[in-house]
């Protein structure tokens, strides 16, 4: 049996620590930075509004965990028939698929948790919000509903996004990859007009 490659395995653990660290830092910034901002955006708003914020980050959310299950679960094989046929996004899934497990951690771990803190923080604003507007005997309740109502809804969201992405992998993992072969064509568009 050969021995493994001692200066590779360094290069591998150099990698793995370099990424930890990355979605660390990075996961602080975001997550600080959204919860700074949608306070300050929610503090401002009507009862309304701030209802809407808090479904769109659990929303977003939801949409990213399905987004990094289905990453998980497809399967390599259709997107190089797509990339022979040079269909838009191929290319674009096959990266996506390569990198699976980043992707997921990206998607599930850092946007998942983030939105998860930020959805807790939001509710906690509303609830405050619902306490400044009417008097009430027991105010634990409403941070208590507003709480459990921000955890059903996503984890009852996430429930049957897993069972969307599992059964509808491909197509939702095709529709990434041309959300970014989009995005990546939009200055050769703009480079178009212009000639035009």
């Amino acid at each position: 049996m050969a021995k493994s490659d001692p200066a590779a395995q360094k290069r591998e653990r150099k990698k793995a620590l370099r990424w930890v660290v990355t979605v660390f830092v990075v996961t602080m910034i975001v997550s600080g930075t959204i919860s700074l901002a949608s306070d300050v955006v929610m503090e401002r708003s009507s009862m309304a509004v701030a209802f809407l914020i808090l479904l769109m980050i659990i929303l977003v959310g939801i949409v990213f965990d399905i987004v990094g299950m289905a990453v998980a679960s497809a399967d390599e094989k259709p997107f190089h028939s797509m990339a022979a046929r040079k269909v838009p996004g191929a290319q674009e899934s096959i990266a996506l698929l390569r990198n699976a497990e980043r992707v997921s951690s990206i998607c599930n771990d850092v946007v998942g948790d983030i939105c998860g803190v930020v959805s807790g923080s939001a509710s906690a604003t509303i609830a405050a919000q619902i306490l400044s507007s009417f008097d009430m005997s027991w105010p634990q309740l409403i941070t208590l509903v507003m709480s459990a109502l921000a955890a059903g809804l996503t984890v009852g969201g996430k429930a049957v996004g897993k069972s969307i992405a599992v059964n509808s992998c491909t197509a939702i993992v095709h529709g990434v990859g041309q959300m970014i072969y989009t995005l990546n064509h939009i200055p050769e568009l703009f480079r178009k007009k212009n000639k035009n």
